[in-house]
Order: C-alpha cells, then structure tokens, then sequence
C-alpha cells in the first residue's frame, strides 16, 4: 500500500513538473523580475546606508588597528563586512555603547540584510516548485470547465462573452499553439496550455477530459476537424461547439462530434448582406450578439408564474420555446401553454455589471 502511494505521489510529482513547462497559470499583480530585484537592491543599500550612519554616530566607540579613528569610509567599511558576516576584525567596537548598539541594532540589520540577499535567491529557486504546487491544485479541483482552443479573435471573443454571462475566469482553459497567445490569455486572468491540441497530451494537460464544453477555434478547418475526434475521443459527454470557415466542412465537423458548428464566413456574408439593405436590421443584430450592449437574447427557465399561459405573456419578448430535445417557434402552435421545465430565448434589456436583474 506504501509503496503504491509512493509511486502514485512520484507520478503525480513527475506529470506536474511536465506539465509546469506548457501550462501557464494565471498572473497577479506582482512586479516584473527586474523590477522586484531593483527594489531588494535598493532595500540592501538602505539598510547598508542606515548601518553605516549608526556606525559614523558612534565613531568614538570603535577602534581602527590602522589609525585609531574612524572615519566615513571607515563606518562604510565596517557596515559592509559586518553586514555580509565577513568581519576582518580591523575595526571593531570597544565602548559598551557601541557593543550595546551592535546587539541592538547592528545584529537585526545584518540579519535584515541577508534576508534581502538570500530572500531573492530562494525566491528565484523555489519559482518552479511554487508553479508545480500551483498546477498540482490546479489540476485536483478543475471539473465541469471549459475548455477554449484558439485564443485567436475568435477564442478572446468568445471568452468575453462567457464571462459576461457569469462564467468565472477560473472555469475556463485556454489551449493555443502559440506562447504569445498562451500568455496573453494568462496575463487576461486564465489559465493556458501551450501545445498543438490536436494531440491528446496536450488536452489532457488542460484537463478536456472531465470538461462540460468545449470550444474550438482554430485557424483552419482541417485543424478543427482533428481537435474535435481527438476531444471527442477523450470526453464522449462534453459538448462541443466548433468555428469553421466554409459551409461545405461542416458535415465533416459534425461527424467528427461536434455539436454545433457556425461557420463564419457565411456569417459574416449574411451580416454584409442585411448591412446593404437594412443597415438599422444589421446594427440590431450586432446589438444582440453583443451581450451587454443595448439588447441581450438570452435563454432562461421559465418562471411560476410564466407555466400555463402563452409565450406572448412573459415580460420579455419571446423569441423560441426550448423543451427537451426540441426547439419550438415563437409561432408553433405547440409552444402554448408554456410548461414547467420549459426554457425560453428572449430578447430583454441589456444589463449593466452589478445591475439586479
């Protein structure tokens, strides 16, 4: 049974050093390395300063093997060997005030001083370590999340709206092959993968396999297609919503598993056309795709009081009925009386962060 344990630990130490060099956790506030190293530097030499003025202050209490006096350099020259524990002995105290000062004041800052020095070695020392236990609790406690492959115009975008309609930044994954794009997604607060994803250690690395949804973005379509055998491979459960760029691939897309597929161009070329006729029907629709943004079509449960009348009774404007599997018009006759269960897409008005709904 130890011995299982041991090997589990070592495998599990080994799988979060590996994964430690591709996945990028979120960042902080802190300070960049240059930065936090300048500001040591600066804190040694205060302290190196401060010690040499107590010293100066006191010369009379100390006496120098060369001449007798102690002078500026002199101090600064003691506060630097005491301070870094080298101690010539050349210069030493010899009055009770100064070895009073010396237990007092003179020890704390030599200790102070080689925090600061060690402190900025062990930090850059145990940087790796800390990451790997990050990663390791990271990993443990990440379930029913979404996963973001392509952290392209199309990925970002995607995430803002998740986030928008309440997904928490910790909840979502980011996967791209590229670092700049990885690391930009950590900077924006999420974690990222660094890897081709169409390979299944890199999706294991963020976690797809215990995911409840699944978005790929890729540049390509054929890229697509191989993300999504490999994701529906590895999570026969998660739904997967796939972007593609020709109308033609997406039965490919679909038999691969995914789940719904919009394909952009023929988006975008149905958006150009409504924007020749109509341009007020165009702004209206990019108003609705644009949650928080004038008008947001949501979709939502049907409240208590909303069960048994006619979709034409609820507050908002009923755009389609969703029961089980099947997604009714606003027109169907089988969409009254709504039902309990029911969820309905609505279009209502967009509300702003921190507004109650």
């Amino acid at each position: 049974m130890f011995r299982s344990l041991w090997y589990r630990s070592r495998t599990e130490a080994r799988d979060d050093a590996e994964a430690g060099r591709s996945i990028v956790m979120p960042t902080g506030t802190t300070l960049p390395p240059l930065q936090q190293v300048l500001r040591r530097l600066a804190l040694a030499l205060g302290v190196l300063a401060l010690t040499t003025l107590i010293v100066f202050a006191d010369r009379d209490g100390y006496s120098d093997n060369s001449d007798g006096s102690v002078s500026l350099l002199d101090a600064a020259y003691y506060a630097t060997v005491t301070l870094s524990t080298t101690g010539y002995g050349d210069i030493t105290p010899v009055s009770d005030s100064a070895r009073l000062i010396n237990i007092l004041i003179i020890t704390p800052l030599r200790v102070l001083f080689l925090i600061i020095l060690v402190g900025t070695t062990l930090e850059v020392l145990t940087e790796r370590t800390r990451q790997q236990v990050r990663i390791h609790r990271w990993r443990s406690r990440t379930r029913d999340h979404i996963v973001v492959v392509g952290y392209g115009t199309k990925g970002r975008h995607a995430v803002q709206t998740l986030t928008g309609q309440g997904v928490t930044k910790d909840r979502i994954v980011v996967v791209d092959v590229q670092r700049q794009a990885a690391t930009t997604a950590g900077d924006d607060g999420l974690v990222s993968v660094t890897g081709d994803a169409t390979r299944s250690e890199t999706l294991l690395k963020a976690e797809v396999q215990t995911a409840a949804r699944v978005i790929v973005a890729p540049q390509r379509d054929d890229t697509a297609a191989l993300i999504t055998l490999t994701v529906r491979q590895l999570n026969r459960h998660a739904t997967i919503v796939v972007a593609a760029r020709e109308d033609e691939n997406v039965p490919l897309l679909r038999q691969s598993g995914a789940d719904t597929v919009v394909t952009s161009s023929s988006s975008a070329g149905r958006l150009l056309g409504v924007s020749m006729v109509s341009p007020v029907v165009a702004r209206t629709l990019e108003d609705l795709m644009t949650l928080g943004n004038g008008l947001d079509l949501v979709e939502r449960p049907v409240t208590g009081t909303e069960t048994g009348q006619p979709p034409s009774a609820c507050a908002d404007l009923v755009m389609a009925v969703v029961r089980g599997r099947q997604v009714l018009d606003y027109a169907d006759e089988r969409a009254a009386p709504l039902r309990a269960g029911d969820r309905v897409v609505t279009v209502r008005r967009a509300i702003a962060v921190g507004e109650p709904e």
